[in-house]
């Protein structure tokens, strides 16, 4: 039986996902603990470019009439939230 940090805590079910098993789960959170803080924060830029484009293509696929400006726009609002 493999022994539990305290911060395996976060491998409860719900955190796994749900196309991951845990144990590949529990290689991919051992893997990042071992990275230093420039390989981290390198992940964290290309994980958020990737949101950032992902949520792009949503919004060109749901308003395809709109200009690359109203895009970016559309994508401000989204992450931003409107101006009261």
């Amino acid at each position: 039986m493999a022994h539990i940090r305290p911060d395996d805590a976060i491998l409860t079910p719900m955190a796994v996902p749900f196309d991951t098993t845990r144990e590949a789960h529990g290689l991919q959170l051992d893997t990042y603990r071992r990275l230093g803080g420039a390989e981290r924060v390198a992940i964290l830029f290309r994980l958020n470019a990737l949101v950032r484009e992902t949520a792009l293509a949503g919004i060109r696929r749901r308003h395809p009439a709109y200009a690359d400006a109203q895009v970016h726009m559309a994508l401000r609002r989204l992450v931003l939230g409107d101006a009261d």
